[in-house]
């Protein structure tokens, strides 16, 4: 039977699907739409299932902030090619909204949500069939503020969301997306020292103390100045006992250095300040606040905030990326 365009045109709008793919599940099905959508869904299901071990390391990730709620979702493809394709930024883009919308909290909760009269995972399957990929919500992150901040990194693979405390400034949100963008390029995963676990931070110490001594060796081979190897890794270690001892170790290097004690209270500060940045290389890596702000790599962003207002604060953030960005 001949299949009209304006049924190709109908059935495409719905599912996404190339007009190739919407002509054959018409002319499958004898016209009939329900028969064509299933037609559609059976073939998502086929190469879904022969995709299923492929990784999924490309595509985009798309934020929506509506009132005092944001989200973030990372939607995964297979190559860069499709991931570029309008139709899937659009998804991307779509399914963000009818998270926002239904207050879903996971990705679990995103896949179950219905879309066009179908579970969400069913139209990805369906998209698969169509494009021949894998697609999925690779990741979905949800945060709440009375100010919230967004940035995109360029080419959609890294999104971020700031919850924050304005101090009063009327350039907070501009002040507040530089900081979204720190967090796309440095990647800390917590907000503060605290929020580590004991014996992550032992194991961790541990193991930086033994890259740094194998990275000796070969500085020590090439002639190059060696690295301090830290004692900790991160301020949770540096206790009241351990700046005491510290401080008590300046004062004995600068007395057996014959340095007049009048003039210790001027060096001891800036020697504890280099005592603490060569032992929370830790905290620099993971935490936030105690990274050196990439916008000012003079200050960390905790200085940094604090000098934008001393009411400032940052409440929370989410990160979430595809691929290599992650």
């Amino acid at each position: 039977m001949a299949i009209s365009a304006k049924d190709v045109s109908e059935l495409r709008k719905s599912t996404g699907a190339g007009m190739m793919d919407c002509k054959k599940a018409l002319e499958e099905s004898g016209g009939d739409m329900e028969g064509a959508l299933d037609y559609l869904r059976k073939k998502g299901q086929k190469v879904a299932a022969k995709r299923a071990d492929r990784e999924a390391n490309e595509g985009v990730v798309a934020a929506l902030i509506e009132g005092n709620k944001g989200a973030l979702l990372a939607l995964s493809c297979e190559t860069d090619f499709v991931a570029k394709n309008e139709d899937f930024i659009a998804l991307a883009g779509q399914l963000v909204k009818l998270a926002v919308e239904n207050d879903a909290k996971s990705k679990e909760e995103v896949a179950a949500l219905t879309l066009d009269g179908v579970p969400v995972s069913e139209k990805l399957v369906e998209r698969t069939g169509t494009i021949g990929e894998k697609i999925e919500v690779a990741d979905y992150q949800t945060i709440e503020g009375d100010h919230l901040a967004s940035y995109i990194h360029a080419g959609s693979k890294i999104g971020v969301l700031v919850s924050y405390k304005d101090g009063g400034k009327d350039d907070a949100p501009q002040f507040f997306r530089g900081l979204a963008m720190h967090i796309a390029a440095m990647a800390p995963s917590i907000l503060t020292p605290d929020e580590f676990d004991d014996e992550f931070v032992a194991k961790e110490t541990e193991a930086l103390q033994g890259q740094i001594k194998v990275e000796n060796e070969d500085r020590a081979r090439l002639g190059k100045p060696l690295r301090t190897v830290p004692q900790y890794a991160s301020r949770s270690q540096l206790t009241p006992e351990v700046m005491t001892a510290a401080e008590d170790a300046i004062k004995e290097e600068l007395k057996a250095e014959g340095k007049p004690e009048k003039i210790w209270d001027k060096i001891i500060p800036g020697k504890l300040e280099r005592f603490i940045a060569d032992n929370t290389l830790l905290d620099q890596e993971r935490c936030l606040l105690s990274q050196f702000y990439a916008l000012d790599d003079t200050k960390t962003v905790e200085a940094a905030v604090k000098d934008f207002s001393a009411d400032a604060d940052v409440v929370a953030f989410r990160r979430v990326a595809v691929g290599a960005s992650s």
